[in-house]
């Protein structure tokens, strides 16, 4: 905690600056996760750093006067709901496979074994983490009419979610669909919306399936991203820069693709902008066959 104070005392750590993730402060100080998790928890209630999520820990934005402590929890003050909330800040700032029982009680500042009371383990924990992130981004209350309108707010909620909590989009897969309400609003939402289509039932599941992984395919991306940007410590730009000697080699040895890079000049991979290009194609695609189900229903 004093060096991190002291590196951004002397400039080294400017507001808006990563600091070292629970990982790399536990590898650099030979200290167990747990530890260096509480390090960066009590940071935070002296507000010296802030979690942002997608980004990591980073150094807080100055404030005038002495910075209010947050009193540490006490067993008996543990609640559920607080555990959850705890765990998905810890998920947003430094990813899912930081976030451990040990890390969370020390972000809470109890002792490990107390969180046992409340959930079962980690994978309890996940499925309530998941459950409360989709309580947060809620479908609306009066469905939109159509097939069409319905399947779209479904993707861009979903996309809500993902653009909120990357690591999400890691933990819902197709094979092995979690039992969560949050997702089962989503399928009664689509099912409903098919229902008088006259599409078979195994059509309609794939309808849902694919709507589903379009967010999710693509929403997976910003979590691998982090990773990177976290192991490498260089952003997606700063990565690609170092790439030119080989992107040069796949233009001399592909013509057509070397003739569109020189088009594309610096392009950007925007993937809200992916996600917007796809999403009516996507439906474009699917409305014959749909339409056509209505039209042999009636």
């Amino acid at each position: 905690m004093a060096d991190i104070r002291q590196r951004i005392a002397d400039g080294r750590l400017r507001p808006g600056d990563r600091v070292p993730s629970t990982r790399q402060l536990a590898r650099d100080w030979g200290v167990a996760l747990a530890t260096a998790a509480k390090a960066l928890t009590l940071l935070a209630q002296e507000g010296v750093v802030v979690a942002e999520p997608r980004v990591g820990t980073i150094v807080a934005e100055p404030r005038g006067g002495k910075p209010a402590r947050r009193p540490v929890a006490s067993e008996g003050e543990l609640a559920r709901e607080r555990i959850v909330r705890a765990a998905i800040e810890i998920a947003d700032a430094d990813g899912l496979p930081e976030l451990t029982m040990r890390a969370l009680a020390g972000r809470l500042g109890v002792a490990t074994m107390s969180l046992y009371r409340h959930v079962g383990g980690k994978d309890d924990l996940v499925m309530l983490m998941v459950e409360a992130v989709f309580a947060d981004f809620p479908l609306p209350a009066d469905p939109p009419p159509g097939w069409r309108a319905a399947l779209e707010v479904s993707a861009r909620v979903q996309w809500a979610v993902y653009r909120a909590h990357p690591w999400m989009a890691r933990v819902t897969p197709l094979t092995r669909p979690l039992p969560v309400v949050g997702l089962l609003k989503h399928s009664e939402l689509v099912m409903s919306a098919l229902r008088e289509t006259g599409l078979d039932p195994v059509t309609k599941m794939y309808v849902q399936i694919l709507v589903y992984s379009y967010a999710q395919g693509i929403a997976v991306h910003m979590e691998l991203e982090r990773q990177a940007r976290a192991s490498t410590g260089i952003t997606d730009e700063e990565w690609m820069s170092g790439q030119e000697e080989a992107l040069q080699m796949i233009a001399r040895s592909s013509p057509a693709f070397g003739a569109l890079l020189e088009e594309l000049g610096d392009f950007d991979m925007d993937l809200d902008r992916l996600f917007e290009f796809g999403l009516g194609p996507l439906l474009d695609g699917l409305a014959p066959m749909i339409e056509a189900g209505q039209a042999g229903a009636l």
